[in-house]
Parts: structure tokens; sequence; C-alpha cells
């Protein structure tokens, strides 16, 4: 297995023009997955609100579902860069209370990395982070946090003052120590403008093709909802939803017609774990 990217590394990827590539994942499975697939940073979103806990927003997740769902992760993906989002009002109050909770996401969640949403009036918080050796990511863009301030999920950058404050916020976080920055549905050429800008990544979700890196939501690009709502900025890869409603549903026909268990799922009282393989886990572990 490759050795996991670095803050170092992710800079000399945006230097040498090789994208990043950036997945969410909320548990084990999922990260184990993930590393397996060759992602270069699993990103334990607080979008687990929407698509795990369901929530209709970000807001109600709390630092301790961040802790809980960045330690299984770190479990299935112990070779990978993990950034753990900073939830809704952990880092708004005091820098105090910002770094009590970045070290709670890095000590007991096992995080690489955290990220902070907003531009320049959380630089200081950014700063203190990075003077405490904590890596940050920046976000920018659409900020789900702030959906009530943005009246909903609009594009951003769509204008000439909306444009510069986006380039400016993301100065602002590259200054204050920030190692790359997200940029959620900004149009694509403001985007593009912004990553030349900057001497750090900038990792694009709904951002167009002049990032420097991708990253989706586990969920989006496998389809992994039900209902599940199209997005456009989204590449679907798969329809796990629909194979596992499908899988669930014959499971309970076979049930309720009496085909599940069959006879090759009983045991007798001789040979009960051998003739058709273990139990559970390994021969081994089954002794």
């Amino acid at each position: 297995m490759a050795k996991p990217l670095t803050v170092l590394k992710s800079k000399q990827m945006k230097d040498n023009k090789e994208p990043i590539t950036v997945l969410t994942a909320y548990d084990y499975p999922s990260a184990k997955l993930a590393e397996e697939a060759g992602v270069d940073m699993i990103l334990v979103g607080d979008s687990l609100g929407n698509v795990v806990l369901g929530y209709d927003t970000t807001i109600p997740v709390t630092v301790d579902d961040m802790v809980y769902h960045t330690r299984a992760v770190a479990r299935g993906a112990g070779s990978t860069f993990i950034i753990a989002d900073m939830p809704f009002m952990s880092y708004h109050v005091s820098k105090e209370d910002t770094l009590r909770a970045a070290s709670r996401l890095m000590k007991e969640g096992h995080a690489t990395a955290i990220k902070m949403e907003g531009g320049a009036e959380i630089a200081d918080e950014v700063a203190a982070c990075v003077r405490a050796g904590i890596p940050v990511m920046g976000h920018l863009g659409l900020t789900p946090q702030s959906i009530h301030m943005l009246s909903g999920y609009r594009i951003q950058g769509k204008d000439e003052q909306s444009a510069r404050k986006l380039l400016e916020d993301a100065l602002a976080l590259e200054q204050a120590g920030a190692f790359a920055v997200v940029l959620e549905l900004v149009t694509e050429p403001v985007a593009a403008e912004i990553s030349a800008a900057l001497s750090i990544p900038t990792i694009g979700i709904g951002a167009g093709r002049g990032c420097d890196g991708q990253v989706l939501v586990f969920h989006d690009l496998l389809q992994y909802a039900s209902p599940y709502q199209p997005k456009k900025f989204v590449k679907n890869y798969a329809n796990i939803g629909a194979t596992i409603h499908s899988a669930i549903e014959d499971y309970v026909k076979d049930v309720k017609n009496r085909r599940f268990p069959a006879e090759e799922h009983v045991f007798t009282s001789a040979g009960a774990g051998t003739a058709s393989g273990p139990v559970y886990g390994s021969a081994k572990e089954n002794g």
C-alpha cells in the first residue's frame, strides 16, 4: 500500500498538476473500501448529519458525533489522510473552544487534520489551530453550516462582488496557514481563478475542472439513499441503493415463503461448522 498523503505531498501534487482525490466516509467499512480503492484523502464530513443521521441540515451535528464517526473511519483507513469536520458553532465562540474541539477530533477521533467553514472571519481560529500543530483545511462557497444565512443551496461567485470576496477569503485562509481549501458550488471560472492564485490546493465539489482536486460524498457517488436526489455536479458510479433495496426485498420474500433458511444454512449434530466451512470468520478462528 502506498504511503499516506501528507500536507507537504498535497502541495507537491498541486505543483505537479496531479489531481487530488477526496471522498467522504463515516464508518469503518466505507473507510476501508475507500482506502483500498486508493483515495488520497478521506473527509469525515458533517454531511453525516444528512446522509447518516437523517437530519435536514448539518447544524444538529455535535463534536461527539464527529469524534465517534472519525474514530470509526480511522480504524478502517489507518494509512489514509483523514480530515474531520468541525461542526456548527464548535469554532465560533472563542479560540479556547476551537482548540478544545479540534484537539478532541485529533486525540479521540485520530484525525490527521480538521476542516472549518468560513473565510477571513475565522482566520484567527485557523491560525490558532495551525500554531498548535493541527493541520486545517478551509471551506468556501456554499458552506452548509450557514445554509440559513445563504437562503438555501445557491451557486456562489456569480457576480463580481461575491467572486472578489471568495478570492479574498481564500487568500486569508492561506495566510492563516490552511493547507488546502474546499470550494463548494462555486462557478467554474471563479474556482479556477482562486486555484491559480493560491499556492495551496483547492478541492472542488460542484466547482468545475480548474480545482486541484475533487471531493464527493460517499452516498452520492454510489446513490446510497432512498430516494436518491440527483445533483448536477455529481457523477454516479453505481446504484447501491437500488441493489440494497432489491436484496432486502428478496430476503423478506424468502423468509415469508420459507425458502430461507434452506438445507445449506442449518446445522446438524454431526460436523456443525465444518462440512460447509466455518460458522463465523476464518476456519482458524473457529478451530
